[in-house]
């Protein structure tokens, strides 16, 4: 499935790393050093999640279609 989740990239001070939210999938947070690297692992977060969900039988959420990323 190809990523057309929103994903919200934001800086933490806490974990002092760029966090990737995937808000349409709960649960679903990646990070990294920079945005591009936190955007790297939140489509991997992303698959996972989805693989895990359909595993469990659960269901996956259809994306929006928005995709934003915030600095």
């Amino acid at each position: 499935m190809e990523n057309k989740y929103e994903i919200i990239i934001f800086w933490s001070n806490e974990d002092e790393a760029f966090v990737a939210d995937v808000p349409e999938l709960p649960g679903c947070v990646a990070h990294g050093s920079s945005h591009a690297e936190a955007l790297g692992h939140a489509g991997e977060a992303i698959a996972l999640w989805v693989e895990t969900a359909r595993e469990l039988g659960r269901p996956v959420p259809q994306p929006k279609g928005r995709r934003l990323v915030f600095a």
